[in-house]
């Protein structure tokens, strides 16, 4: 919990650390200005977001590097590359006795969400502009629980945000050496869905984030069935997001990175713009969530009687 006329409440932080950063990471969103889509009536990008943790020598973690490769890091390493880059020797830790991860998802508000599930080409512009314009926030947000933890006199960061964060071809594959989806499930805050997104409890319509500190965090629980949340791998009876999918980037096997790359990158830009729909776009690309929108898994874990017959 922060408060701006007495500072960090230490104590409390001592107390229960992830009780005070789930407080503290959803009153920043909840209250920053950044948190702000100007272009749109000033709504927000994004929602209360989901805060979850693990232990950063979870064995899983390890597992990454042959599941993923063995170029992505743990926790650990992260966090001990970070220190090393600091270039002081005075106070600076030779070994990390607790490594912590903070996890959490930031869910896409309705009103984005709805124009992207009218969007028969993907990439509205509500939608791209959150994209685009919401990564200043994205960015705020974790600079801010870095802070409030070194502030304390650990040490944090964010690796998806380090010096060190880069993506890999992996044989036509890009996979980055810190995969915030697979870091999310390790955390407890979802399980994977067929479009290769992690379904949280508030579904899949979300951006991702994590930091990494050296505290001990009480983890998160998580299902060990990694797919656990999505109907078509659950009971067959939803293949909703690889019919919306114009790459065939998501088949019944799951989904190709590389496909949906390259739509991304090239043929998302190319048919929106002969559809004569780039005009209020920014960015680098279009941003498509045709496959997080309109399905079950939207903005909640579904349930597979209700979402049959559910309306959007």
């Amino acid at each position: 919990m922060t408060h701006h006329n007495t500072g960090l409440d230490v104590k409390q932080f001592a107390a229960d650390p992830c009780q005070f950063l789930d407080h503290a990471i959803k009153e920043y969103v909840a209250v920053s200005p950044l948190n702000c889509l100007t272009t749109y009536n000033n709504a927000p990008f994004f929602d209360e977001p989901v805060v979850a943790f693990a232990d950063g020598d979870d064995a899983l973690f390890q597992d990454f590097k042959t599941i993923i490769g063995d170029f992505h890091f743990t926790p650990r390493e992260a966090l001990e590359m970070h220190v090393r880059a600091k270039g002081w020797k005075l106070g600076v830790k030779n070994h990390m006795e607790n490594v912590g991860v903070i996890s959490y998802a930031l869910p896409i508000p309705y009103e984005t969400r709805l124009s992207e599930r009218r969007t028969p080409y993907g990439g509205s512009p509500r939608y791209n502009h959150t994209r685009w314009r919401g990564e200043t926030f994205f960015r705020s947000l974790s600079h801010y629980i870095s802070s409030i933890l070194e502030a304390m006199g650990y040490h944090a960061l964010a690796p998806s945000h380090a010096r060190f964060f880069e993506r890999k071809d992996m044989s036509g594959v890009w996979m980055a050496n810190w995969q915030e989806r697979h870091v999310a499930y390790a955390a407890g805050l979802g399980t994977f869905g067929l479009n290769g997104l992690m379904i949280t409890p508030k579904g899949c319509a979300v951006y991702l984030g994590s930091v990494v500190c050296d505290v001990a965090l009480t983890p998160t629980s998580r299902d060990e069935n990694r797919m656990a949340h999505c109907l078509f791998y659950r009971d067959g009876s939803c293949r909703r997001c690889l019919e919306r999918c114009l790459s065939g980037a998501i088949s019944e096997q799951g989904r190709s990175n590389l496909k949906c790359r390259e739509h991304s990158t090239k043929g998302h830009h190319e048919l929106v713009r002969k559809m004569g729909k780039d005009k209020n776009l920014i960015g680098r690309a279009p941003a498509c969530g045709l496959c997080s929108t309109k399905v079950p898994c939207e903005d909640r874990i579904p349930d597979s009687a209700r979402s049959k017959n559910r309306n959007y």
